[in-house]
């Protein structure tokens, strides 16, 4: 068989080698792309999206059980689990499709198989029919994500001790879950089967939850977690379990100082974290530097080898879906011979618990590290008219600017629709926007986007709505 040649061969078909192949189609690059699951990667098909419809779904619940505050009162609401992980499963199955749909359509090969790099423009491709070498005239892009971390004393049994992948198929609602890992996976996951029915406990083995995420922001979210029968156990590690006679799992936590202690739960969710899937792939035999799973680039995404680059989580942190596809751009661009850089101000991040948080850019700690003057402007969601509304107002804003020049540095959110709000902080970035121009522009009336003009406002001593520190 003739091998095949490419411009470019894209190994991984997740947010980044996936957005990475279309671009490269568009600007018209002969492109393969090569996946050994599914088209999507994990965030389609097992993380971002699946757990944000569960998270919906769970949210919706919730609210139906808790409408007579709004004068709705409905009896007898139920979950049907299997209709939910249907509805799930739909949703992915649009979004995959689509994928293999827009490849098609911009000229884009697909071959599901296992790939590995065995020179510098050569790649090896195992198959159900068979190996093949493949040639890339002008790059090799990694895109191979990243995998579940997995505890030695909590082997995944996909049944009772699960990771994220399960967590977000299971055809029913475990009456207690222990989540081990107070991340954003492990909270993510742990507010669902909560608003569902399970009686939550978490583990974190560091001081806080969400670490590195602002304090304050944290504080709100596990106080709702708590306020609903949550027992949250930080600076705690599960050590190990035992099976009990009646199936259930007695775990057994070290809670420091030579203590411990035991809980008894029906399924434990492993979410320690993400381990980038870097090695074992032919690069260090090529001189590409690995890292502990990392590919390191430059901010060309570049590898130490010419002609090798690698986007998305195997890249390095923030392992996040769109940092992984705007760095699938960017490559491709450079690859067709044009201009391009990954010179963003910011990332930002949401995490979808309940309440959400999203952040971008610095935070006040972090100021402070760097010996930044800062000026602080909060505003509360209880203090906004739509937040009564909707009947969510726990949370606030919070924009963190350069003390002289007003210029913002950083927006914080924890409170409803965090997640979508954070886009204005994102572009506000961007733009290097000061205090004035984000409390200055108009914002419509009565909407949650106001609290960000208000923080603004706040952080030149001019809020309205709350008194003025």
């Amino acid at each position: 068989m003739a091998t095949r040649t490419y411009d470019a061969v894209v190994i991984g078909g997740g947010p980044g080698g996936y957005v990475c192949s279309i671009r490269l189609g568009q600007l018209k690059q002969k492109v393969l792309c090569v996946e050994k699951d599914e088209v999507g990667g994990v965030c389609l098909n097992w993380g971002c999206v699946p757990s944000k419809a569960l998270i919906a779904a769970s949210h919706t619940y919730e609210k139906a059980k808790n409408g007579a505050t709004m004068g709705l009162v409905c009896d007898n609401v139920r979950v049907d689990v299997d209709k939910m992980q249907d509805w799930k499963g739909g949703i992915v199955k649009k979004l995959t499709s689509g994928i293999r749909g827009l490849f098609k359509g911009n000229g884009v090969d697909l071959t599901m198989g296992e790939a590995r790099v065995v020179g510098r423009n050569k790649v090896e491709i195992k198959t159900k029919e068979g190996t093949e070498i493949v040639e890339a005239t002008k790059a090799i892009v990694v895109a191979t994500g990243s995998s579940t971390i997995e505890i030695p004393t909590f082997k995944f049994d996909g049944k009772q001790v699960i990771g994220a992948k399960e967590a977000v198929s299971l055809r029913h609602v475990p009456k207690r879950l222990l989540v081990i890992g107070g991340g954003v996976i492990g909270l993510e996951l742990g507010c669902v089967y909560q608003k569902l029915g399970s009686d939550l406990t978490v583990v974190e083995a560091t001081p806080t939850l969400l670490p590195g995420t602002d304090a304050d922001l944290t504080a709100v979210v596990e106080k709702k977690l708590v306020k609903h029968g949550a027992k949250i156990k930080k600076g705690t590690k599960a050590v190990g379990y035992e099976r009990q006679a009646d199936g259930s799992l007695a775990v057994k936590l070290d809670l420091g100082d030579g203590k411990f202690d035991t809980v008894v739960t029906d399924c434990v969710l492993v979410a320690v974290g993400m381990r980038p899937n870097g090695a074992g792939l032919g690069l260090e035999e090529l001189g590409v530097k690995v890292e502990r799973g990392f590919v390191p680039t430059d901010q060309y995404g570049r590898t130490n080898v010419e002609g090798i680059y690698a986007i998305g989580d195997v890249s390095g942190v923030p392992m996040l879906a769109h940092k992984a596809s705007k760095e699938g751009e960017v490559v491709a661009e450079i690859i067709a011979g044009h201009k391009a850089a990954k010179d963003w101000v910011g990332i930002p991040a949401a995490i979808f618990t309940d309440p959400e948080i999203a952040v971008v850019g610095v935070s006040e700690e972090e100021a402070k590290k760097r010996g930044l003057e800062v000026r602080i402007g909060k505003f509360p969601f209880a203090a906004l008219g739509r937040a009564m509304a909707v009947n969510e107002t726990e949370g606030f804003f919070k924009v963190v600017a350069d003390k002289n020049t007003h210029e913002v540095l950083g927006v914080h959110i924890v409170g409803p629709e965090a997640s979508d709000l954070i886009s204005e902080g994102a572009l506000a970035l961007e733009m290097h926007a000061f205090l004035e121009d984000i409390g200055l522009t108009i914002h419509p009336h009565p909407t949650l986007g106001e609290g960000l003009m208000e923080a603004s406002m706040a952080g030149l001593g001019h809020a309205i709505h709350v008194m003025n520190r």
